[in-house]
This record gives C-alpha cells, sequence and structure tokens, in this order.
C-alpha cells in the first residue's frame, strides 16, 4: 500500500518541474550558502554534510576544523591525481614493457619507513616551511625534509601550503626532489561523469544545472545576454562616476543581463566617515542608474566587497556590505544583490566564480622559487589556481579564511568561468575548458572591463580611455 501523502508529495514534485527551469535561469549563491559536500575515500564519493559525523561550519572554528582544511584539500586532489592516465593503473597490461609508463604515487610514511636508499618516487604533498629557510613536505601520513638544490620547478607558482607532485629520492630521513609538479587539472565534464549529477555548485537546482536540456536550450536562443565585469569601481571619484555615467548611456539602447561591481568602492582605506562617504557614494551611482530607465529596468547589479571596503577585516569568505550601508541603494535600484566574496552565479547550464582579491601580487611574494621566464605570470597563475582546485592555495597566516568554510573557495569542479578581480594587469586565460578573467583595476587600467557572452562564451576587453 502507497500512503496518500507519499502519492501528493510525489504529484507535487512532477507538477513542479516545470517551473524549476525559469527559476533555476540566474542565481546568485553567497559564500555561505554553497552546499556542504565531503569527500569520502572508502566510498570515492562526495556525500553531504547530513550524511557525515561533521559538525555544521562555524565561525568560530575548532582545532579539527583547522586540520580538516588541509585533509580535505588533500584528499580532493589525491582522487583527482589517482584517476588521471598517468597514475590510474591499467586494468590489463597487453605486453610487459608498457607496465613501466605509469607511475605510482607513495605516500611519506613509506618513505621514513626505509632505512635504504629509495630512488625514483613521486609523492603527492604539501609545502611547509616548519623550520626557517628549510622546507619540508607534508601528508596525512608524515613529513619530510626536502633538498631543493636540484629541483627542476614546472611551470606554476609554487607557494608555500601548496600541494605538489614531488618527484626524486629519498636518502638519510631526507627527501632529494629532482622535479616538483602541480596534480593535474580535470575537466569538470570528467569529474561530473565520476560522480554523476550531484550540484556541488550550488543554487536552488536539485541536481547540476549541466544535465538540463531546457536550460541548455535558452542559454543558446538568448544570444543577447552578456554580464559586465568591472573591478576597483572607487565611487568616490568624480571621474569613476563620470567614466560609470558614459558606460550606461553606450549601454542603454541594449541593456546587459547584470553588471558586476567589485570593490573597493572607496579609494582610499579606512577612516571614520568611511561609512558615510560609502552611503553617499552609492547614493550618487543609482541616481546615474536611474537616468537611464532600460538598464533601470532590465539589467541587474550584483555588488562582491574588496579587500578594504568595511566589513570583519580580511578573513576569507567575507560577508557582504551591512545593509544600513546598502538599504538606500536597494530602495532605488531594487534589482540589486550586495554578496559575499567570493561568490558564486549560476547561469542557465554556465557556473562562474567570482573573487576580488590581490592575488597574483601575494603569490608571487610568497613562490618557493619565482618562476623562469619562459610563461607570463597569468597564465601561472591561472595554471596554480586550478591545479590547486582552491581559490587561495597561501598559507593561513597569508591569506586567512574561516577554517570550517574552506570549501566555499574551492574551485572544483572546475567552473565554466572563473573571474578572480585583481589590480594585476588585465587577462583572458583559458585553461581545463575553464574561461580565467581579470577585468583589471578600472581606475588604474586606464577605465578598462570585460564583457562576458555566455551563448558562444567570448569575452570581449573594452575601455572607456579617451571616450
Amino acid at each position: 500500500m502507497v500512503e496518500q501523502s507519499t502519492v501528493e508529495t510525489a504529484v507535487q514534485e512532477c507538477s513542479q518541474a516545470s517551473d524549476e527551469t525559469i527559476e533555476n535561469v540566474f542565481n546568485i549563491i553567497g559564500a555561505f550558502d554553497i552546499p556542504r559536500y565531503i569527500y569520502n575515500s572508502e566510498r570515492k564519493k562526495f556525500l553531504p554534510l547530513s550524511m557525515t559525523s561533521f559538525p555544521v561550519p562555524n565561525l568560530f572554528g575548532t582545532a579539527r576544523d583547522k586540520a580538516e582544511l588541509f585533509r580535505e584539500r588533500y584528499s580532493i586532489l589525491q582522487q583527482r591525481t589517482h584517476r588521471h592516465e598517468l597514475f590510474s593503473p591499467s586494468p590489463v597490461v597487453a605486453h610487459p614493457d608498457d607496465s613501466g609508463s605509469k607511475f605510482q604515487l607513495k605516500t611519506i610514511e613509506t618513505l621514513l619507513g626505509n632505512t635504504t636508499k629509495v630512488g625514483e618516487v613521486i609523492v603527492l604533498g604539501m609545502i611547509t616551511q616548519l623550520k626557517e629557510g628549510k622546507f619540508f613536505l607534508e601528508d596525512p601520513t608524515g613529513v619530510v625534509q626536502l633538498d631543493l638544490s636540484k629541483a627542476q620547478f614546472h611551470s606554476g607558482l609554487y607557494t608555500e601550503s601548496s600541494f605538489v607532485l614531488a618527484e626524486g629520492w629519498y636518502e638519510d630521513e631526507v627527501f632529494h626532489v629532482n622535479a616538483f609538479g602541480f596534480p593535474p587539472t580535470e575537466p569538470s565534464a570528467t569529474t561530473r561523469a565520476f560522480y554523476g549529477n550531484i550540484n556541488l555548485f550550488g543554487g536552488p537546482s536539485s541536481a547540476s544545472v549541466k544535465a538540463s536540456a531546457k536550460l541548455k536550450q535558452l542559454e543558446d536562443e538568448n544570444e543577447d545576454a552578456m554580464f559586465v565585469f568591472l573591478s576597483d569601481v572607487w565611487l568616490d571619484q568624480a571621474e569613476v562616476l563620470e567614466k560609470l555615467h558614459t558606460m550606461f548611456s553606450g549601454y542603454s539602447p541594449a541593456p546587459p543581463t547584470c553588471f558586476f561591481f567589485c570593490g573597493n568602492f572607496s579609494s582610499a582605506p579606512y577612516g571614520k566617515n568611511q561609512i558615510q562617504s560609502l552611503k553617499g557614494s552609492l547614493k550618487a551611482l543609482a541616481d546615474i542608474i536611474c537616468e537611464y530607465p532600460s538598464i533601470h529596468k532590465s539589467s541587474r547589479f550584483v555588488f562582491v566587497p574588496g579587500p578594504e571596503d568595511p566589513g570583519p577585516g580580511s578573513i576569507l569568505p567575507r560577508p557582504p556590505l551591512a545593509e544600513n550601508i546598502t538599504e538606500e541603494f536597494r530602495q532605488l535600484v531594487p534589482f540589486s544583490v550586495f554578496t559575499t566574496n567570493p561568490c558564486r552565479v549560476q547561469y542557465c547550464t554556465q557556473e562562474i566564480i567570482i573573487f576580488r582579491e590581490d592575488l597574483v601580487n601575494k603569490m608571487c611574494r610568497n613562490c618557493v622559487r619565482f618562476p623562469s621566464s619562459n610563461m607570463d605570470i597569468p597564465n601561472h597563475f591561472v595554471k596554480t589556481i586550478l591545479s590547486q582546485g582552491h581559490l587561495t592555495p597561501l598559507p593561513l597566516y597569508v591569506s586567512p579564511v574561516y577554517w570550517a568554510y574552506d570549501y566555499a573557495l574551492r574551485v572544483y569542479p572546475v567552473p565554466d568561468v572563473l573571474v578572480v578581480a585583481d589590480k594585476y594587469d588585465p587577462f583572458t586565460i583559458t585553461n581545463t575548458d575553464c574561461l580565467c578573467i581579470n577585468p583589471g583595476s578600472f581606475p588604474r587600467s586606464g577605465f578598462s572591463f570585460k564583457v562576458f557572452y555566455p551563448s558562444n562564451k567570448t569575452v570581449e576587453d573594452s575601455k572607456l580611455q579617451g571616450v
């Protein structure tokens, strides 16, 4: 017998399906609303928090949270590396010579257990500096001292607290590294083929939006959709407001889907009058938007706070600007959202991560060895972020994170678009089927910004200098 309540629920769920598509076209997901999934190495699955013994995330993390933060980063990279063709053992070896082409990952524990020399091994671990000037490799099983004198570094920014594949030999309690490489990246299609349609990204959809044919059709049909990204929108500078005027007047005949404004929203850092002046600056911006009725009516506005905007210090993820600052703006411009840093945006089947942080400089300053100039810094940077599967692969004293919310900074599965708003020169780079964009600092780079067209996944460089 099937109870009436069960049948009613089933009928309701079936009748909701058509409406769900419309709801799922465009969603902005704050860092604290991202679903919490934990990788279970025994079941080789991501499990929702409710199916594990982990506590609900808390801003005041425990010691366990701090340990789990690195353990989880490790286990995600380990399972990804094991699945890569170079490391996965072939089920049938057709020819005895073929077996030698595969690599085997070892743990640090297996090295420490040896009293004799161990040649040619590859270890996945985290670079740490436990003693001044001495680097160590750490994984959940132990720690070993490194000798980097002969180490070759592959492309990327090798910072402390980043995870690496170290290849070399072990003798007398020291691991002599011949070469450092990053764990291989994995396109999101490969990740999803393995884990199915669970929604790791967030948003109202029960399954991953990638599986929705309806949303894909909507995305392809809506060729006019465009997102405009600006960073360092200094609203207290008359020249910036003037350029925004120019931009809105140019876009008013065909309003973009959404404007993404990243902080800092003031050109000068803290002061006792900052909140008051920011309120006034936002009011000035609202007045400009109201001058263009087509944009006011059709476009959305998303505000991502910067490192020097008013808020609780520089710990990530960062909450939105306080409601008392933004209240008046929200009344004047109802289609506006003040969100967290970082935040996620889901548009039809596309997943976008937006992060406002001056990361390139921080990572270059904390490199174990600065890269040789065979590739430009933006390419090294993008490769590092996607290989690490994390937005800030840095020591916690350089880039503090709320321990229990570290998962909100994950870049795994790889999104379609990653916007890292940095004061570094603007760039657009594609790596592992992910489009990485830096709009650059609006006032510092000749008022440049980036425009993204989701229907054909193209980016346009725009500039307002001399306009």
